[in-house]
């Protein structure tokens, strides 16, 4: 299937946001009250203010069940699915080339490549990534601390399920990951405005402003830069904005999703395991095809041919 634009998310200066940017024939763009129509795009820009639509709540663990299920999907599943999703169009991380490689430590202080997400808990495009991002990884390492979270109530695809990287823990001898949730899915009346979660180093934020633009991103512009979700494989490969739509999983529980990811007939199974192999592709090629039984399975060679990449 021929690859599209990623969802575009551009977070607001202030106020709810209610929009992200599906790049192609629609595009949303939190900023003000009108709709524009410009050579076949639609940017709907969203008022300000906005109810608080909820408050704090305790962090949520994902339960055993839900968690074994997305950390653990069949091989059989990635190879059957490989990049084919006929409801909804997958985009892959895009190469970048020529750029310092992004490192960290690994748990045993090795140097390995590092994998930088940024996002917010309360942004609906974020909540699709995070299902595939979730799964991709958990081919190279180990998962904990995930938490469950919904995206905010008031926004384009309101409370589409999925997880948190607040908490989040990954360990892995071939890349490290580090996750960032910028703001929660609640309102605080002080600043109306999602309250602050997680502030991005000075490092982080240069990554974001350099790479998350138009002179990477094709098709971005320069008011929809730094959108969300932003992950860098490295500095070798980007998304700006999810893979697929969120609307994919409209009208699903996360525990359904979950529990639907060992179907590979299933349309949303098939959305988020597409996009995992895509991203799977990319980190095999940070790891030089390790390991060699993810690295060369059917469903990442795939990925790989329609990626372009060796």
């Amino acid at each position: 299937m021929a690859k599209k634009p990623a969802q575009k998310y551009r977070p607001p200066t202030k106020a709810p946001a209610k929009g992200g940017r599906p790049a192609g024939l629609f595009t949303w763009l939190a900023v003000g009250l009108v709709i524009v129509v410009v050579v076949g795009l639609v940017i709907i820009k969203v008022a300000n203010g906005g109810s608080a639509g909820g408050g704090p709540t305790s962090f949520q663990p994902t339960d055993p069940t839900t968690f074994s299920e997305l950390t653990k999907v069949p091989a059989s599943v990635f190879n059957t699915v490989g990049i084919t999703s006929p409801v909804a169009a997958v985009t892959a991380p895009l190469a970048v080339k020529g750029q310092p490689e992004l490192l960290a430590s690994n748990a045993s202080g090795k140097k390995v490549p590092e994998i930088l997400y940024i996002g917010a808990e309360y942004c609906p495009f974020c909540a699709a990534q995070r299902w595939a991002t979730i799964i991709a990884l958990s081919r190279f390492g180990t998962w904990g601390g995930l938490g469950n979270m919904s995206s905010y109530s008031q926004d384009v695809d309101p409370n589409t399920p999925s997880f948190t990287f607040v908490h989040a823990t990954y360990k892995s001898k071939y890349v490290a990951f580090v996750g960032v949730e910028e703001y929660t899915d609640y309102i605080d009346p002080a600043t109306n405005y999602y309250a602050l979660l997680q502030k991005p180093t000075a490092a982080q934020n240069a990554l974001i402003t350099k790479y998350d633009a138009p002179k990477y991103i094709p098709g971005l512009t320069v008011a929809q830069a730094k959108s969300i979700p932003f992950i860098t494989f490295a500095n070798r490969f980007l998304v700006a904005g999810a893979s697929f739509s969120p609307t994919t999983l409209a009208g699903s529980t996360r525990s359904q999703i979950a529990a639907g990811l060992s179907n590979a007939s299933s349309p949303v199974t098939e959305a988020i395991i597409a996009s995992a192999n895509d991203q799977t592709a990319a980190v095999c090629t940070l790891t030089k095809n390790l390991p060699s039984n993810v690295c060369t399975s059917a469903g990442v060679k795939t990925a790989r041919k329609a990626m372009g990449l060796k």
